[in-house]
């Protein structure tokens, strides 16, 4: 038996378009410049009000943090039903979640910096809600990279965290892996770097979604 967890954005989904939308509006609504694209991707993963201090170059988070965090999820929604803002599934990434999914002995889950009500409108929306048994969100546990999001899903399925598989684009994913004792597989399509995957402890980079099928290999098929 083995639990497959998956990070959401820049591993399921191609969200940044999105995220980088909204969140140059907030910070715009708050007297700033709007961020180059390339810092907004570099925070994908991490809990929102970290992800926001860390942009300004905050060593902690502050009351104007907070403030943003709470004026960017006001806003997401809203944003999210604009014209352009899909948010679409990698390529390969639906064959290979229904594949995950007709094993028995495979269990499927998230581990994401996202919202819960953030990952259950992506998951609903690709019809994928039936096949995650377990998901941690920020909402949850402490932002990526503590191991806490992997830990609670081993513990709640039942599972020895050596034998989850961490699926991530970041940094932040590769480095909670390896903190909670699991493998750390990392995906080259995201919004990282394969080496700076590799240098955050990466056993071994896909370059495609069927790629993540061979760590499964050795799995009894239902």
């Amino acid at each position: 038996m083995k639990l497959a967890l998956f990070d959401c954005d820049g591993t399921l989904v191609d969200s940044a378009a999105l995220i980088h939308e909204v969140m140059a509006r907030t910070f715009v609504h708050f007297g700033h410049e709007r961020p180059d694209v390339s810092l907004t991707k570099s925070i994908i993963g991490l809990t929102l009000d970290i992800a926001i201090a860390r942009m300004q170059g905050k060593p902690h988070v502050d009351d104007e943090a907070i403030a943003m965090t709470a004026h960017y999820k006001a806003i997401y929604a809203g944003v999210r039903d604009e014209p352009g803002m899909d948010v679409p599934l990698f390529n390969g990434i639906k064959p290979l979640i229904h594949g995950l999914a007709e094993n028995d002995d495979i269990l499927i889950g998230a581990v994401t910096g996202k919202s819960r009500r953030g990952l259950v409108h992506i998951l609903e929306t690709h019809g994928f809600a039936p096949h995650f048994i377990v998901s941690r969100t920020a909402d949850d546990c402490p932002s990526k990279p503590h191991p806490a999001m992997v830990v609670e899903c081993c513990s709640e399925t039942g599972m020895n965290p050596a034998d989850a598989i961490v699926i991530g684009d970041a940094v932040y994913d590769m480095q909670m892996a390896k903190a909670a004792g699991a493998k750390a597989v990392g995906v080259s399509w995201g919004y990282a770097s394969v080496d700076d995957l590799v240098a955050a402890g990466a056993d071994s980079i896909v370059r495609q979604p069927s790629d993540i099928l061979k760590h499964f290999s050795e799995v009894k098929h239902a």
